[in-house]
Formats: C-alpha cells, structure tokens, sequence
C-alpha cells in the first residue's frame, strides 16, 4: 500500500523529521499566516490554551493555497503557565526572562494537528503534557541560553527536550512527540484507521 500524499503546512524541521522517521512521503510548505494576529484574536476572545492551539493548527490545515486533493497536516503548540500564554522568544533577552518565570513551576503544553482535504478538517487532536521545571540559577540559564539561542529561538518553550533543554526537567507527564510539536502516535494511528499505511 502506498504512503498518503501529504502536505505538511509548517515550516518546522522537528516536525518534518518526526513525518520522514516515521516513513511518510510528504511536501513541506509552510504558509503565509500572521500567527501573532491570530493569536491575540483568539485569546481575546477567551480561547483555552488547548483551544488555541487548535485554532491555529486549523487555519494552517484549511489555508487557501493548500486547498486540493491531497492531505493537509496543519500543527501548532501552545505554552501555557499559570494561565499566560508564552510565545516564541524575539531576543535572547526574552528567552532568558521567559526561563526564570518558568523556573521551579508547573507549565503545559498542548500540541494540536488537524489534518484537511479540501480545505475541511477530517481529523484533530489535541496533546497534553505537563512539564515540572527545576530551579534554575540565573547563570544556569544565561549560559544555557547563549549555548543554544541558534536552536531554541524557534521554540515556544525556549527549550528543545531533545537537546541540552532535556535537563531542564525534573518531571515529565505526557507523550514525548507531543512535547516535539505533533502529536504523531495519534495522527500515524487515524491513518491507519483510514487505510492510507499499513502496519
């Protein structure tokens, strides 16, 4: 049986890495989305965390531009700590900020894929996993930050669990694809339900 014909609509490398690992044959292209609008659009209108990132996954999934036959996979991961929303660092400055608020607390991340033919969704999910945080010392997260600002600028969390960022944690509570941004058990499980990859 042949892979799906898939389209990733995301830019992110760890998510197609994740969909080439896994043996899936797929276009990437990332699409034109002021994400940030969207955002405050959504939250303003009292969207939950998990909500959001849902939203945002949908509108990447059923962009126009990507509106044909084959399967779109739209994703987008949302960081929620004691109900602030975070959002990717600009500077190395906001990473190191953004780190001494998430230092020794609880934070959430919900991971959402919606997957869309035509421009409908046809599937979503919504991953959650709940990240314990170690008290960081000052210089532990300037030097952590210097070491890997080239990798962590484009993470919401300002850390990649993959990477050095795994040290960061003393506890974890959810499913590790989540945390990497696809909920990707979930999704290869609804293909298979389709009968588009054997296993």
């Amino acid at each position: 049986m042949q892979y799906p014909s898939l389209v990733l609509a995301s830019g992110s490398e760890i998510r197609a890495r994740l969909l080439a690992q896994a043996g899936l044959c797929f276009e990437k292209r990332a699409v034109q989305l002021d994400e940030a609008d969207a955002r405050d659009h959504l939250l303003s209108d009292g969207a939950s965390p998990a909500d959001l990132a849902a939203a945002l996954a949908r509108l990447k999934a059923c962009h126009p531009a990507l509106a044909g036959e084959r399967l779109v996979l739209g994703a987008d991961q949302v960081l929620d700590c004691e109900g602030r929303v975070y959002s990717k660092p600009e500077t190395p400055q906001d990473a190191c900020a953004h780190l001494h608020r998430l230092s020794g607390r609880v934070h959430h991340l919900y991971s959402a894929a919606v997957a869309s033919r035509r421009g409908v969704p046809v599937w979503q999910h919504v991953g959650h996993v709940r990240m314990t945080m170690h008290d960081l010392s000052s210089d532990f997260i300037a030097g952590y930050v210097r070491r890997n600002w080239d990798s962590i600028r484009h993470a919401v969390g300002c850390y990649k669990l993959e990477e050095e960022g795994v040290r960061l944690f003393s506890r974890i509570d959810g499913d590790y694809f989540s945390i990497l941004g696809l909920p990707l058990i979930e999704f290869l499980t609804w293909l298979r339900s389709q009968g588009e990859i054997a296993t």
